[in-house]
């Protein structure tokens, strides 16, 4: 368990090296900064339409490391050594999921509240918003990494990321956007979505990672 953390603290710690990890949380602020001058000062308009885009920003923002998640450590021999170590291949995808979620799930659920503010959306809109990017946020950083570990080593392998994981989120997106509106039965497939996500990435990036390291 220690170990495990230690994993986590170190791609946690890593994320936020130089300020890069602050990268989603200013790229999620500046999306609820401009959307209203790109749809205009419509207080409603804005209110009905502003949770759909503040998902849309957790999607992209989830991607924006997608290409430091796996590659550095495949390139500097570091996976190489963590296997050497013991360290099973699915359990250092599962740190990286976590210590990837850490770094922007929890501060996106933050800068939702003057997110929200900005898209003037209602306490019990920004209460569902909270809800689910509670429950989307780890389906997103499973996909993530799950993306990553599969381009790892690839030229373009940024590009190639976003093409492979977009088609992949619309689920998230769907779900997370409809539970918006107050549908319990949008933010229960959200869930079960999201741990299905969780649940399954270690293992397909688990294999990848074998075949990095191959």
């Amino acid at each position: 368990m220690r170990a495990f953390a230690a994993l986590v603290g170190r791609d946690l710690a890593r994320a936020y090296s130089g300020g890069s990890g602050l990268l989603p949380l200013i790229f999620f602020l500046l999306v609820a900064t401009l959307f209203p001058f790109a749809v205009g000062p419509d207080g409603p308009l804005l209110a009905k339409t502003g949770g759909g885009a503040l998902w849309m920003a957790a999607l992209l923002a989830a991607l924006l490391p997608v290409d430091r998640l796996i590659a550095p450590d495949a390139e500097s021999g570091v996976l190489d050594q963590l296997a050497l170590r013991g360290f099973s291949e699915e359990a250092v995808a599962a740190a990286k999921i976590l210590a990837h979620w850490l770094g922007f799930g929890p501060p996106l659920m933050i800068a939702a509240i003057p997110a929200a503010a900005l898209l003037r959306l209602d306490g019990a809109t920004l209460g569902r918003l909270e809800a689910g990017l509670a429950l989307g946020t780890p389906g997103l950083a499973a996909l993530a990494l799950g993306t990553s570990a599969l381009t790892a080593g690839l030229r373009g392998a940024g590009a190639l990321s976003g093409l492979l994981m977009l088609p992949l989120a619309v689920p998230l997106l769907i779900f997370g956007a409809g539970a918006l509106t107050g549908d319990g039965s949008a933010l229960k497939l959200l869930a079960a979505t999201s741990l299905l996500l969780v649940a399954g990435a270690p293992f397909a990036a688990g294999a990848a990672l074998r075949a990095v390291r191959d």
